[in-house]
């Protein structure tokens, strides 16, 4: 299952109502850390498509969410349960860690 692309527009409908944990990552297309995780993200939805969906989120193009979440640095990723956040992982980490934080969260 591919990553979500998420706009200010479409938040609130496709993560804060998802019946599914959501992982929600903010990016940009300047943000090498964020280019580094981006594909071990869309691995990780293939193989959790079961229990969790995924999002992605351009901060320069859709700035309003990432601020109404508080989101200060990027790459930044919100875990949703239930239309709340219950965690969240800033920065870059390698694809056993970032699946063990959502495994451990869900």
């Amino acid at each position: 299952m591919a990553t979500i692309k998420t706009t200010d527009e479409n938040f609130d409908q496709i993560v804060l109502k998802s019946d599914k944990p959501f992982v929600q990552r903010f990016t940009a297309e300047w943000c090498g850390p964020c280019k580094m995780i981006a594909p071990l993200l869309e691995e990780l939805s293939d193989e959790l498509k079961d229990k969790v969906l995924f999002g992605s989120h351009n901060i320069d193009d859709e700035p309003n969410t990432p601020t109404k979440f508080g989101v200060r640095g990027i790459p930044t990723m919100l875990l949703f349960k239930g239309g709340k956040v219950v965690d969240t992982k800033v920065g870059a980490s390698s694809k056993q860690q970032i699946k063990d934080w959502i495994l451990s969260k869900i």
